[in-house]
């Protein structure tokens, strides 16, 4: 632990931005996972969402939680999966 003030502050401010990056994380895991799904059924809302988990991967990356590479990676292969 800390003995220094700002270090102590810094701590609080980690603690604060592992949570957000957790919660932009796993809401994209989510919205790609739900498109997955859908595409394996053959659902009728494959294109929607997809947009959506385009979307999604784009704010994580936007936030720095995912790479830019990564990010576009990401959706290639879910363009790729659309389109089969």
């Amino acid at each position: 632990m800390p003995n220094i003030k700002s270090a102590k502050k810094r701590v609080n401010v980690i603690e604060t931005k592992t949570v957000q990056n957790r919660l932009t994380k796993k809401s994209y895991k989510e919205a790609v996972k739900s498109f997955e799904v859908a595409v394996k059924e053959n659902q009728d809302n494959k294109s929607e969402l997809y947009t959506k988990a385009v979307s999604s991967i784009d704010k994580a990356w936007s936030k720095g939680v995912l790479a830019k590479n990564t990010a576009a990676r990401k959706k290639a292969s879910l363009a790729k999966l659309l389109n089969k």
